[in-house]
């Protein structure tokens, strides 16, 4: 099978990934439930992690890393716990579910949201910060990079627009860290949300949150923490405050592995080479008869991603026949982010994403290429 569904999950993971994870599952105890052997070498992967998370991604204190299963659980964390009723949030037609359902949520019980839209080409109207912002204006909580067209936002722009009005700002780097530059400490972000499945090249299961010195964040969980049993609130000290019970020391200590690997290919070099390969199949692609390709290729930086649709086939359809007649795999349909959906009109008919990860190679990349055209043909 050639894999080209990288951002929805990476695949196959770097080698020591899944050793790392199945040595910790017959040597780790449960972190912070004890002092023997077992539960001090949890503990001890654990931090590690996260010391070499706070390094990668600019976070200042590394007990300010908070993990958490994914990036959809560290948004619901930052965004529930800093914003409520009478705040009003500035967010993008970008968007994820993982940030939009918290935010409709968050409206739903006395919030207000508005996004920033965009265009038929999925670009985004900067002037709509600046016009969307009101007296109660909290927060921008928004995506580095779009999952469905790989375009990246203008962290500067953005930053610049948080600091100058002083607002919070939650951004969410699902599709980015790991392999892209993020510094919050230095580009002002409040808190980074993370995922380890991805960019990362972690497990499944392991993500988190990077927030800010102090920055209070209401906990979205409470419960067992290992420390202050008898205290009927969740410790404050950072980070038992937000991460109640046991948590996925063993997919911590794969994500461990892969930082291990990112350290020596070198971030720049994998982005370099999943950037090359995403480039080089849109070349191939983008003037086919009854290709459409979404996203904005005069980007110098963007994520591996070219989603396109071939003439008025369904999404699911075209998936399928990639699958079944060339063994590759593809994301169709909507990508859990329905307002760019609607921006570029293809609300119905969905969109086929192809994605590159480290392991990718141009043969695979030219036979992709190669399986659109047939099918383009014969979409005519």
């Amino acid at each position: 099978m050639i894999y080209l569904d990288n951002a929805a999950t990476t695949c196959p993971k770097p080698p020591g990934v899944a050793e790392a994870a199945a040595e910790a599952m017959n040597t780790y105890g449960n972190s912070g439930r004890g002092t023997h052997s077992g539960a001090l070498a949890a503990s001890r992967g654990i931090y590690g992690v996260r010391r070499r998370i706070a390094k990668l991604l600019g976070c200042p204190q590394a007990d300010h890393v908070v993990f958490t299963q994914n990036s959809t659980m560290a948004l619901n964390i930052a965004i529930s716990g800093l914003l409520g009723p009478g705040d009003h949030i500035i967010s993008t037609d970008w968007e994820h579910n993982s940030v939009l359902r918290p935010l409709y949520r968050l409206r739903e019980q006395g919030a207000e949201v508005d996004f920033v839209p965009a265009d038929r080409e999925g670009r985004l109207d900067w002037g709509a910060f600046e016009a969307l912002l009101r007296p109660n204006t909290k927060a921008v909580a928004c995506t580095h990079s779009s999952n469905l067209t790989g375009d990246m936002m203008d962290l500067d722009r953005v930053g610049r627009f948080c600091r100058e009005h002083g607002l919070l700002w939650i951004l969410d780097a699902s599709q980015t860290a790991g392999v892209f530059p993020l510094d919050m400490e230095k580009q002002g972000m409040d808190v980074v949300c993370f995922t380890g499945h991805k960019s990362l090249l972690g497990p499944q299961g392991t993500g988190g949150l990077c927030v800010r010195e102090g920055l209070p964040i209401r906990p979205f969980l409470v419960g067992g923490t290992g420390v202050q049993s008898f205290s009927a609130s969740q410790p404050a000290d950072w980070p038992a405050c937000l991460e109640a019970g046991t948590l996925n020391s063993h997919g911590l200590a794969g994500l461990g592995a892969a930082l291990d690997y990112l350290e020596k290919a070198g971030p720049e070099a994998v982005r370099a080479r999943e950037d090359a390969l995403a480039r080089r199949f849109y070349r191939a692609v983008r003037d086919l008869p009854g290709v459409r390709v979404y996203g904005d290729f005069s980007q110098a930086q963007r994520a591996p991603i070219v989603t396109l649709n071939l003439a008025d086939w369904d999404s699911a359809e075209v998936s399928d026949r990639l699958a079944e007649q060339f063994s590759i795999a593809t994301r169709p349909g909507a990508h859990c982010a329905p307002r760019l959906h609607r921006a570029l009109g293809t609300e119905g008919q969905g969109a086929v994403r192809f994605s590159w990860g480290w392991a990718n190679t141009e043969a695979e990349t030219d036979a992709a290429a190669e399986a659109v055209r047939i099918l383009a043909e014969e979409a005519l």
